[in-house]
């Protein structure tokens, strides 16, 4: 490799798409006939000579198989064409011309070495559209192959091969075969125990049936698939990368028989990618595989042929790449197993998608199929992804933690019948760290969650109770749309924003909560019921009922809206701070309406006495309710209600004492409230009228006394 190679190589880092430097790169499609002129070897061929190539060379094959016992040498060119089958059972090296050979071989990673290839020649072997070359006969001998380079851990061919008929691979060697383009089938027989060693970047775009093994990049090498159609994964279809490298594999993977799985494994620094989807097939051959009906996925079938698995082994793998909505492992535990391992380090499985996906299965960490035998070692991450909504539909058997990132939401339950889901509780690693959305709505199954921390919501959906215990810190909206939300021991919702309880059913149980109760730091607002005791240091509002006590701090607000049911408190009420009326149609605010006689703020069920006072509105003073005047108290309905009645008319100079007066309960009629300089000015007037008339009177009285006395005294006067 040459010095600018390693400078462009160093300047980038990553080798993500192979590229060495500019003119190292080719990954276009080759365009490549038969050569005019080449030599007809056929004869040669059906005859088991050995075939030495001087320049380009054709082999036309008969219908059916024939079986080549030679091998060809020299330098030059093959191409296979006809109908039939080529079996080749002996090993073949030949070389591309000089004047052809262009591709610039590498080698970079320091200590961690990895080959990478650039500007790669063009094929050495050619198989048409209609023919079958086949490299071996179940032995370890068959293949074409140069191999000049000295390449850290594999041997990489220098013959390149264009496939656009068939290219059988029954070998049990390891083998390499170059770059590969065209647009046909690679395919290896079953149960041969072979590996092909697919390095580099290609160009094919055609089927790759993977029989036995397959190794999809290693240490020594990355790979690149950009426009392979689809893989039939019939055997171990392995994943792996140098060190600091990200592999994209973005086709459709499919199985057809029982055992199949795509292990992925991955150095420090690296990625595995997996933009696909993992299906059953039932149709189109080996050429097409496809599925009939998508739903086979989800079910059992006879032999469980459709059982996929993938095994993934300390390794940075992400599913999605943020542009698809298709899950990579679609299933049931009857139908997937996915599995966590712990090989060097820890795995992390990323769901990053654009749409809803549902994992109908458990991640576990056991051996193959049997992947409940022990806990998956690894973490899971929901991608920050606008539109990334991944369900958990199944009982998730992982220690480690979940991360959901801004943007993303995590459903556990899918909200139907048989569709629950949860996460493993108990482990020294197990976290929930949340910054997008996580909810609930297991409709059977009840779970417990703890140590949620981050800047996320959390939603209670379900009709099965979650519990949260422990360390609970996240710092979004806690909402409870259907089914019960408990907290037990010293967990609290304190550091949550807002608490909404927005349907009648919806259930918050704070019993088991320390002290049993539910602290209010900032907001509870809603219409279901809080189970046990609430203290309001924030803002309540709405038509909640709280079984237990109800205790308002100086620094609390109730918020009512008139119009609508009060809040209900079944145990003591104990007041402070603000009270906020809000008028709703009942209370004056819609059109030709008038305003309510009595509106009830807060319904004690409870047998106790209401004791405290909102501040500055003690027993029987003045709320102003969208322009009408009400006065408070705190005995009103049974005895215990905080009850808001309408004010009487105000009294003119000429009317006669009002009945508070006249009664002597000087409490409504009498008592100023800083909140009623009205009612203030109201009352003096009348009060003064007694003096005013007794000013008259008394004087006149004293002088007809004096004139009565007499006589000259008066007259002196």
């Amino acid at each position: 490799m040459n010095s600018n190679a390693r400078k462009a190589a160093a300047g980038v880092g990553a080798l993500a798409a192979i590229v060495v430097t500019t003119n190292m790169v080719g990954t276009a499609p080759y365009a490549m006939a038969a050569p005019a002129g080449a030599q007809d070897v056929t004869a040669a061929v059906l005859a088991d000579r050995d075939v030495t190539l001087d320049g380009d060379a054709v082999v036309t094959v008969p219908a059916g198989t024939t079986t080549y016992d030679g091998a060809f040498r020299g330098e030059g060119t093959l191409t296979v064409r006809g109908t039939g089958t080529l079996v080749l059972t002996k090993d073949s090296d030949f070389s591309l011309p000089k004047a052809r050979q262009r591709q610039k071989v590498g080698t970079l990673g320091g200590n961690h070495p990895y080959t990478v290839v650039g500007n790669p020649d063009p094929p050495a072997i050619t198989v048409e559209r209609g023919a079958t070359l086949q490299y071996g006969n179940g032995g370890t001998a068959g293949l074409i192959g140069h191999f000049p380079y000295n390449t850290p851990g594999y041997k990489l061919n220098q013959l390149n091969v264009r496939v656009d008929g068939t290219l059988r691979l029954s070998l049990k060697s390891s083998y390499n075969l170059g770059t590969i383009s065209g647009s046909g089938l690679i395919t290896q027989p079953r149960f041969l125990w072979g590996n092909w060693d697919l390095s580099g970047t290609h160009p094919f775009s055609g089927v790759i049936d993977n029989g036995t093994g397959l190794n999809a990049g290693k240490p020594e090498f990355p790979v690149s698939l950009p426009n392979v159609r689809k893989v039939l994964n019939q055997g171990t279809w392995t994943v792996d990368t140098p060190l600091g490298q990200t592999i994209t594999m973005p086709m459709d993977f499919y199985q057809r028989e029982y055992g199949s799985d795509i292990n992925v494994q991955s150095r420090p620094g690296s990625k595995v990618i997996l933009n696909g989807q993992y299906s059953y097939s039932d149709s189109g051959g080996d050429t097409n595989p496809s599925l009939s009906d998508p739903s086979i996925n989800w079910r059992k079938i006879p032999h469980d042929r459709n059982k996929r698995g993938t095994n993934i082994k300390g390794a940075n793998v992400q599913w999605g790449d943020g542009t698809t909505n298709k899950i990579f492992m679609p299933g049931t535990a009857d139908t997937v197993y996915i599995n966590l391992l712990a090989a060097r380090s820890r795995s992390t499985l990323t769901f990053a998608y654009n749409g809803p996906v549902t994992l109908g299965a458990p991640i576990g960490g056991g051996r193959f199929h049997d992947t409940l035998s022990a806990p998956g070692a690894g973490d899971i991450v929901i991608k920050g992804i606008s539109g990334n909504d991944v369900t958990f539909a199944a009982k998730q058997y992982y220690d480690g933690s979940t991360t959901i990132e801004k943007r993303a939401v995590l459903h556990l339950g899918s909200g139907k019948q048989g569709g629950d889901g949860s996460l493993m509780t108990g482990t020294e690693r197990r976290r929930i760290v949340d910054d997008g959305a996580l909810v609930v709505r297991n409709t059977s199954t009840g779970i417990s969650l703890s140590r949620i921390s981050g800047s996320g919501s959390f939603t209670q959906s379900g009709a099965a109770t979650t519990t949260l215990s422990g360390d609970v810190t996240y710092t979004g909206t806690t909402t409870v749309t259907k089914g019960t939300l408990a907290l037990t021991g010293n967990t609290t919702l304190a550091r949550s924003k807002a608490i909404r309880l927005t349907a009648s059913g919806a259930r918050l149980d704070v019993r088991k909560a320390a002290g049993g109760g539910l602290r209010v730091g900032r907001s509870l607002t809603g219409k279901g019921t809080v189970a046990g005791s609430v203290t309001n240091e924030g803002r309540v509002e709405g038509a909640l009922t709280i079984t237990g006590d109800y205790t308002q701090h100086a620094d609390g607000e109730l918020t009512v809206r008139t119009g609508g049911k009060p809040l209900k408190v079944g145990g003591g009420v104990r007041l402070a701070g603000k009270l906020d009326v809000t008028a709703g149609q009942s209370a004056g605010e819609g059109a030709g309406e008038k305003p309510a006689g009595k509106i009830t703020l807060l319904s004690h069920t409870g047998d106790s006495k209401t004791t405290g006072t909102f501040t500055g509105l003690r027993e029987g003073a003045t709320v102003k309710v969208a322009g009408t005047k009400y006065r408070i108290s705190y005995r009103g309905g049974d005895g215990n209600d905080i009850v808001l009645t309408k004010s009487k008319a105000k009294a003119t100079a000429s009317a006669t004492p009002s009945a508070a007066a006249r009664s002597g309960d000087a409490s409504l009629a009498t008592r100023p409230t800083q909140d009623d300089s009205d009612s203030t000015r109201a009352w003096w007037p009348l009060a003064l009228i007694p003096l005013l008339l007794a000013g008259l009177v008394f004087p006149a009285a004293r002088r007809r006394r004096a004139q009565r006395r007499g006589g000259r005294h008066a007259a002196a006067r």
